[in-house]
């Protein structure tokens, strides 16, 4: 399995596992101060995907990650890799949006995305739904030189194209020799009985039948995901799966499970 699809964790003293955000840069910043005043070394902070979409607040969002990043990483034996970003399904659909001229239906897609809110991220950037609808019906070339326009915000954002490169499918705690074991996390769903890499957009296209999880994964004790997509339950644990789904951007509340290696929780808290 590829690390640049996968973040493999090791065996860390705790898990912080941040649910989808949703553009709600105010409660981002509230759970970042509790969790900043507490995260120490040998620890990881898992974001579960979902960071952008539906909420006001994108750019703020992406720029308090990236400060609460340098934060952390300010502290004693604190390393880059201890902090992930997975993709969730709004970060697939931003970057599908950005090569949206190659998509044979490009208005079908472009009307579903905003349907799905992908406003709040065009917004972030300086783009339009109206814009973006009369390019696509322009044709290819006015929809590429909007798409290059986009690209070309993001990049001049300082660090958000940084962060969207670097975003992974899942994270799993790891054994030496690199191999799932314990824990997994993805953004909304998973499918048990394929392996971890014919998954694809089953982590954040699957999240229907998460709740049906009833047995462990191979080796994984616990699946831990950010988004559901039913916004039924709200945050909840089973034997086997952990949901942390609070409802930011919504309206409702950015929740953080912190985890032990072997699947325990340790706290819940909220924002």
């Amino acid at each position: 399995m590829s690390d640049q699809k996968f973040a493999l964790l090791g065996r860390p003293r705790r898990i912080w596992a941040v649910g989808a955000i949703h553009g709600d840069a105010g409660r981002l910043a509230a759970l970042h101060e509790d969790i900043g005043a507490r995260f120490q070394a040998g620890d990881r902070l898992v974001y579960l995907g979902n960071m952008v979409g539906r909420g006001a607040l994108v750019r703020e969002t992406l720029d308090e990650l990236l400060y609460f990043r340098r934060h952390v990483m300010a502290k004693p034996s604190v390393l880059a890799s201890d902090i992930v970003y997975l993709r969730g399904g709004q970060e697939e659909m931003w970057q599908k949006l950005l090569q949206l001229q190659f998509a044979p239906n490009p208005l079908d897609v472009l009307n579903w995305m905003i349907g799905q809110g992908v406003e709040a991220t065009l917004a972030a950037y300086g783009g339009t739904a109206a814009y973006g609808i009369a390019a696509a019906r322009d044709g290819a070339v006015s929809l590429a030189r909007w798409t290059n326009d986009l690209r070309a915000a993001m990049r001049n954002a300082p660090g958000h194209g940084a962060l969207f490169s670097a975003l992974r499918r899942a994270a799993y705690t790891s054994d030496a020799q690199g191999q799932p074991t314990d824990m997994l996390f993805v953004n909304a769903g998973l499918d048990t009985a394929k392996p971890l890499h014919m998954q694809a957009d089953i982590f954040w296209g699957g999240g229907n039948s998460f709740p049906r999880i009833d047995q462990p994964y191979g080796s994984v004790r616990r699946i831990v995901r950010g988004y559901d997509p039913t916004h039924g339950q709200g945050p909840h644990l089973t034997d086997f799966t952990a949901s942390l789904d609070g409802g930011a951007g919504f309206g409702g509340r950015l929740v953080c499970g912190c985890f032990a290696p072997d699947g325990a929780l340790l706290e819940m808290t909220e924002a």
